[in-house]
């Protein structure tokens, strides 16, 4: 780790320690579907951490030996990723399984068929978590959610539900992916410096979130990309101003930022 790249960082966590302020770092990695080297990788990461992941599984897509892979990894927390991972949108329109165009009805049959079909590949240790594919789903059929099993709706940083409410949102704020510039790890410094925006957001104001969900890729990590991971865990093990979470532990406290 360059202690010059991760300086910034390093001294905005310390004014959080003076404002007697401590970040929950929690990590969610999608588009799990079977058992892999990169799989592994992950979870042993994780286990070296001591930090459990919240691992978004394709239930249509998820092959029957991934349940053996995960009871074999502990620190490996299921939950659902959407149903097919297919994209409804219209032509032009930004991608999603879960837009505005399809029927309610057809969405609620759609994703309870999907997460028996979870439960019939990797039993009942499945998190009620729901991950729509590419952080969307209209704020209609989020509404649902609760009503077909979900305590929790995990999106990315500016999700919110609509007028109808819906489940507790434990949405993600980082991705460490670059998907437009060639689906590769982002550059450390550009992470690092959105980091510290967001922290310095946070702590100016008076009830300012504490919780920063880290989004990943395990399928498409390259070692930029897992580099940057490992050296943000040992980062944040490490400093008094930084708790890993437990994704379990943040269902029920109230939605993130």
């Amino acid at each position: 780790m360059s202690a010059a790249l991760w300086s910034p960082l390093i001294e905005e966590l310390g004014h959080w320690h003076a404002a007697g302020r401590q970040l929950r770092l929690w990590l969610r990695d999608d588009d799990a579907v079977g058992p892999s080297a990169a799989l592994d990788r992950l979870a042993t990461c994780a286990e070296r951490f001591h930090v459990p992941v919240l691992l978004a599984v394709i239930p249509m897509l998820a092959e029957t030996a991934l349940a053996g892979s995960l009871r074999d990894s502990p620190a490996l927390l299921p939950c659902q990723h959407g149903c097919w991972h297919r994209n409804h949108a219209p032509a032009g329109a930004k991608k999603s399984e879960f837009g505005p165009d399809r029927a309610p009805e057809a969405v609620d049959t759609e994703i309870v068929k999907a997460s028996l079909r979870l439960r019939d590949v990797l039993g009942e240790a499945i998190l009620p978590v729901f991950v729509p594919p590419w952080n969307r789903i209209d704020p209609g059929h989020a509404a649902r959610l609760p009503a077909l099993g979900f305590t929790a709706l995990s999106c990315f940083r500016d999700h919110r539900n609509g007028p109808d409410g819906g489940p507790q949102l434990l949405n993600t704020h980082i991705d460490v992916m670059d998907w437009h510039g060639g689906r590769i790890g982002r550059n450390p410094a550009g992470l690092i410096a959105e980091i510290v925006g967001l922290l310095i957001e946070w702590r100016g104001r008076p009830q300012g979130p504490d919780t920063l969900g880290l989004l990943l890729h395990h399928r498409d990590h390259d070692e930029t990309a897992w580099a940057f991971l490992s050296d943000l865990l040992a980062l944040a093990d490490s400093h008094s101003a930084v708790a890993l979470a437990d994704p379990r532990s943040l269902i029920g406290r109230g939605g993130t930022a």
